[in-house]
């Protein structure tokens, strides 16, 4: 038997394999509509399981302080106390508000906590989820971390929070933040990596908090010292910085640090069993060495780490060490960025000795060297090279010429110009939006190269005359008027 193809079955054919061809798109549409709804709830469950792995272990802090007005110190003088009696008012009790969480080191329970929120405390107060009030101590605090740790009693059924490793984290990463915002207690926020090792200023200006967590999860005062924790329920950070606006006085969201749960884990042995931290200190200035560089110091792409300049009377200045040196390996461990050699550096004893293999010239040397003990941060802050040049202190703006420490402390790519390094508060710069790391590029239209032409423009102008000046900040030009 045949059939032949008339030109109704012709039709019918191709009505059918229409039809079939819809049905397939419609249920392909499905399918992939089905496996995006199934990915989202698999992402919000994974959410909502890491939460709960954390959030039973997240406090609320209250710290107690003492504050007494300036009358308080001028009655401590007799002769006031003679004619006036005792002081009008009494010393304020304020209370300080954050976040910690637990965790279990050696058989104890413990509170993690930002070192800023229990500063200067009489009395520290945990409230626990189940609503739990325990009285904390004081027992270890580390100012380079902000870290706080606190020892609880009676704390042996309350749940501790699993631990992560934030050198694991990616840009782009899911986290979540878990805190207690204005007394909103529990409170929690998604975001994301937004950058990994970031340097940011302290707010005091002592310096710079250094391989921070940038995020986008909603931080607010309150926050400080919570958890940021990855999407497999392990705290990676501890919420520390809240940027909200810049010197401009522009409004800034989505933009929070914290500091790796790592560096926590490295120090936190050390300050339960001593209360504080010593780390090892070098003494050099170092930057990294930049694509097109390695030729002229003699080292392979990712090799080495510069050395920009020599602290003076530091052990690497008494072991001989000197600019444009480049550090290779520590006690035969390689290091090829700054932070790693930070790293092998700062978590050695003071007093330990080492052995740098440095180039220098295109020759390799074994350099021993005893380390120091690191200085506080203030007295970093204080430490300039000898190269720095300093500027005619005016407009409440201090200046250095550009050097390659301060290059890469401020992220500067360029030599022209002068560097401002600090600004007082409340000056004519402070209200004009000047920043520390702007470079100074003219004053009143008037070039500005180096140094002495910053003396040079400045040394006529009053304090009272209005000043335009050209800045180069984040790599864009700005003008600032000063009045």
């Amino acid at each position: 038997m045949r059939f032949s193809l008339r030109g109704g079955d012709v039709r019918m054919r191709k009505v059918l394999f229409g039809l079939f061809a819809a049905l397939f798109v419609v249920s392909l549409a499905l399918a992939q509509g089905s496996v995006q709804d199934q990915i989202a709830l698999s992402g919000q469950a994974a959410i909502k399981a890491a939460i709960s792995q954390v959030a039973p272990a997240v406090v609320r802090v209250d710290a107690t302080k003492q504050l007494s007005g300036w009358w308080e110190e001028l009655f401590q003088d007799p002769f006031f106390r003679r004619f006036f009696g005792e002081p009008p008012f009494g010393e304020r009790q304020v209370t300080s508000l954050g976040s910690g969480f637990i965790v279990e080191f050696g058989g104890a329970k413990y509170v993690l906590t930002n070192l800023h929120v229990v500063d200067g405390a009489e009395a520290i107060r945990i409230t626990a989820q189940d609503g739990r009030i325990l009285q904390a101590e004081l027992v270890g605090t580390d100012q380079w971390l902000d870290l706080a740790v606190l020892a609880l009693k009676d704390a042996d059924d309350l749940p501790t929070a699993p631990l992560g490793s934030s050198s694991a984290l990616e840009v782009g990463d899911w986290v979540i933040a878990i805190g207690n915002p204005l007394g909103f207690d529990y409170t929690v926020t998604l975001g994301i990596v937004s950058a990994l090792n970031r340097s940011v200023p302290r707010p005091d200006g002592s310096g710079y908090f250094r391989r921070m967590i940038q995020t986008d999860a909603a931080i607010n005062p309150g926050n400080s010292g919570g958890p940021l924790v990855n999407a497999s329920g392990e705290v990676v950070g501890m919420n520390t910085i809240i940027a909200r606006q810049t010197g401009m006085g522009l409004a800034v969201e989505g933009i929070n640090f914290a500091v790796p749960i790592d560096e926590i884990k490295r120090v936190l042995p050390q300050l339960i069993s001593q209360g504080v931290v010593t780390r090892g200190w070098l003494g050099v200035y170092i930057q990294n060495i930049t694509p097109g560089m390695e030729e002229q110091f003699g080292v392979a792409p990712g090799e080495g780490v510069l050395v920009a300049d020599v602290v003076p009377g530091s052990p690497a200045q008494e072991a001989g060490l000197q600019s444009g040196d480049v550090i290779v390996s520590v006690d035969g461990v390689p290091v090829g960025s700054t932070d790693e050699l930070q790293t092998e550096i700062m978590y050695r004893a003071p007093g330990e000795a080492v052995q740098l293999e440095i180039i220098r010239d295109g020759e390799r040397l074994t350099v021993p060297v005893t380390l120091g003990e690191r200085p506080s941060e203030e007295e970093l802050a204080g430490l300039q090279p000898e190269e720095s040049e300093q500027g005619i202190r005016k407009f409440g703006l201090t200046v250095q010429a550009i050097t390659p420490e301060l290059a890469e402390r401020y992220g500067l790519d360029t030599t022209r110009g002068v560097v401002v390094v600090a600004v007082e508060p409340g000056s004519k710069a402070y209200w004009g939006g000047v920043e520390a790391g702007d470079v100074i590029l003219e004053v009143n239209r008037q070039p500005i190269i180096t140094v002495q032409d910053w003396n040079a423009a400045v040394q006529d102008l009053s304090e009272d005359e209005e000043v335009l000046l050209t800045v180069l900040r984040g790599g864009r030009t700005r003008f600032l008027l000063l009045r």
